[in-house]
C-alpha cells in the first residue's frame, strides 16, 4: 500500500461507521429530512404556494405537496431561470443539470449548494466505505478515470448549467485531481467516438487502478484499447487495475463480455446516482441491493407501481414498504425538488438495513396484453438463458408486435447484439422464452392460452445499438438504450441493422 492509500485508511474507517449508523438509523433520519426539508423551504415561492407553514406531520405532507414529474415543476424551473430566487429552495441553484426529456425537451434539474455534497460526497463514500471493509485502497495510489459527459458548461444568469457527469468533474477534490484521467482538454470532446479514442492514446502508458461508467461505453472503451495497443486483455495493459464502478444500468449482462475483455474478473462497485439526486450504493462486500441514501437530503416516498397512474395514488414512507413489491420512487430534496416521480421503479430486498434494486422505469414496460412486463424480469430472463446456453452480450430491447406484418399470433420480439453468439440461437430463443415466463406469470398465462406466440429473436450487428444510439445524437455519456417500449418507435428503427446470415 502507498503513501496515500495509508494517509487516506482512518478517513476510510471513519466513512465505514458513518455508512453503518446511517443504515441503522434509516426511519427516524427520514423523518427528520422530512421536518428540516419543510422547514428551510417554508418561506420559498413554493413553500407559500403549497401552505408549508401548515405542515406538521406526514399526513399534513401528502396533503400539500402533490406528486408531479417536471411538467408540474416546470413553472417553477422557469422562474428560476429568469434569475428569481427562492423559487424552489432558498437562494439559486449552483447548476442546472441537463436532462433529455421525452415530453419536456430538455429539463433543468437544479443542485444547490445543499444538495451538491449528496451528489460527490456519497460518491467519495461508497469508495471509501469499500476500502474500509475489504482493506484495499490501492486504487488511490494511482490512476482513477470516470468516463463521463463533457465538463464544458455553459451559464444561464448566475447558475452553471452542464451534465451531470460533466458537473460532477467540477467537484473533484483538489486531493484527487492529480490522480485523474483523462486530460480536461480530451475529456471536453463533444464527439464520443473521437473522445473515446483520445482517452485511449492518452492513458493506455497510465497505472490506471479505478474505472467508472456506464458499462455499455466502457465496453467501448476497452475495444478501442485492445485495438490499439494490439493486447489480448486489458490487464495487460493496466496491470494495476483493481476496480470498476459503475451506475446506470445493470451490470449482469455485460459482465461476460467485460471480464473476458479484462482477462479476469475484478472488484465492482454498483450506484445509483441521478441529476435529482445520489440514490442509492453498494455497501457491503457481497450482499444484493443498494443502501438507500436516507441521510444526505432526500426524503423518499413510494408509490405501489399498481396504484401509480391513480388520481389519488397512496404514498408511503420507508417504515411501510414491504419487501418484493414494485414501487415508483418519489423524490423531495434540498434542491428544491417536492413529489418529485423520478421515473424509476424499485424493489425492497432488505428491510433490515433498507437495501433496494432498480427493477424498470414506470413508462418502461410492456403491457400491450396485459402482461405488464418490467426491466428486472427481461434482464433476468436474458441472463439465464445466455448461462444455459453460452454467448454473450452487447446490449437488446424488446417491444411487442400486436399486428404481425407475417400474420398468426402477436409475440413478443427481442432485438439482440451478440459480442458472441450462443451455440444454438433457436434453443436460446425457446430458453428466453420459458425463463421470462418464470418470470412473469401473465406472460405464462397467455402463451400458455395461446393469446401470444413464443418470442422471436431478431439478431443484430454487433454494433447495431452504437449506430442507432448515434443516429439518434445519444452515443456516450450517460444515455442508455431502454430494456423495453411498449411500442415500436425503437424496433423500426433498428431494422437496418439486422444481421444478415
Amino acid at each position: 500500500m502507498g503513501w496515500k492509500s495509508s494517509l487516506l485508511r482512518p478517513f476510510a474507517g471513519w466513512i465505514g461507521k458513518k455508512v453503518a449508523k446511517d443504515a441503522t438509523n434509516a426511519v427516524a433520519d427520514q423523518n427528520r429530512w422530512r421536518e428540516l426539508l419543510v422547514a428551510q423551504a417554508r418561506s420559498t415561492r413554493y413553500g407559500e404556494d403549497h401552505k408549508f407553514a401548515s405542515i406538521h406531520h406526514y399526513k399534513d405532507f401528502k396533503q400539500r405537496v402533490p406528486v408531479s414529474d417536471y411538467e408540474g415543476i416546470k413553472a417553477y424551473i422557469d422562474r428560476i431561470k429568469t434569475g428569481e430566487s427562492d423559487v424552489l429552495w432558498p437562494g439559486l441553484p449552483r447548476y442546472f443539470a441537463k436532462t433529455s426529456g421525452t415530453t419536456s425537451g430538455v429539463k433543468y434539474i437544479p443542485i444547490t449548494k445543499d444538495s451538491t455534497p449528496n451528489h460527490f460526497g456519497t460518491a467519495r463514500n461508497t469508495v471509501f466505505n469499500y476500502f474500509h471493509l475489504s482493506g484495499r485502497g490501492e486504487f488511490f495510489d494511482g490512476k482513477v478515470m470516470f468516463l463521463s459527459g463533457s465538463p464544458t458548461l455553459e451559464k444561464l444568469g448566475d447558475i452553471y448549467v452542464g451534465r451531470l457527469s460533466g458537473i460532477s468533474n467540477h467537484m473533484v477534490p483538489a486531493w484527487l485531481k492529480g490522480n485523474q484521467l483523462p486530460s480536461y482538454k480530451v475529456n471536453c470532446i463533444e464527439d464520443w467516438e473521437g473522445k473515446v479514442s483520445r482517452i485511449v492514446e492518452e492513458t493506455y502508458t497510465q497505472d490506471l487502478r479505478l474505472l467508472g461508467g456506464i458499462p455499455p461505453w466502457v465496453q467501448m472503451y476497452f475495444e478501442k484499447l485492445l485495438e490499439y495497443t494490439g493486447r489480448s486483455s486489458v490487464l495487460e495493459v493496466f496491470p494495476n487495475l483493481s476496480m470498476f464502478v459503475y451506475g446506470g444500468v445493470n451490470y449482469e449482462p455485460y459482465r461476460g463480455k467485460l471480464e473476458l475483455m479484462l482477462g479476469k474478473s475484478i472488484p465492482s462497485l454498483e450506484t445509483y446516482p441521478a441529476s435529482e439526486g445520489f440514490i442509492a450504493f453498494q455497501d457491503t462486500l457481497d450482499f444484493q441491493g443498494l443502501l438507500l441514501n436516507t441521510n444526505s437530503g432526500i426524503f423518499f416516498e413510494f408509490i405501489p407501481v399498481e396504484h401509480f397512474f391513480e388520481s389519488h395514488p397512496p404514498r408511503l414512507q420507508l417504515e411501510e414498504v414491504e419487501l418484493g413489491r414494485q414501487y415508483a420512487l418519489i423524490l423531495n430534496t434540498n434542491a428544491g425538488l417536492w413529489g418529485y416521480s423520478i421515473g424509476d421503479t424499485v424493489e425492497f430486498v432488505s428491510l433490515s438495513p433498507y437495501r433496494i434494486i432498480v427493477s424498470g422505469r414506470i413508462k418502461h414496460f410492456i403491457s400491450a396484453f396485459g402482461e405488464h412486463v418490467i426491466g428486472k424480469e427481461v434482464e433476468c430472463a436474458m441472463l439465464e438463458a445466455l448461462e444455459k446456453c453460452g454467448g454473450s452480450l452487447v446490449e437488446f430491447t424488446v417491444a411487442p408486435a400486436v399486428n404481425p406484418k407475417e400474420g398468426g399470433l402477436p409475440y413478443h420480439e427481442w432485438w439482440v447484439s451478440f459480442a458472441a453468439p450462443p451455440r444454438d440461437m433457436g434453443v436460446f430463443a425457446k430458453t428466453l422464452d420459458l425463463a421470462l415466463q418464470d418470470q412473469n406469470v401473465y406472460y405464462k398465462d397467455l402463451i400458455q392460452g395461446k393469446i401470444l406466440r413464443p418470442l422471436v429473436l431478431r439478431s443484430l450487428e454487433e454494433d447495431a445499438f452504437r449506430q442507432y444510439m448515434k443516429s439518434e445524437g445519444k452515443l456516450g455519456g450517460q444515455n442508455k438504450v431502454p430494456r423495453l417500449s411498449n411500442d415500436r418507435k425503437i424496433a423500426e428503427a433498428l431494422f437496418p441493422y439486422l444481421k444478415r446470415n
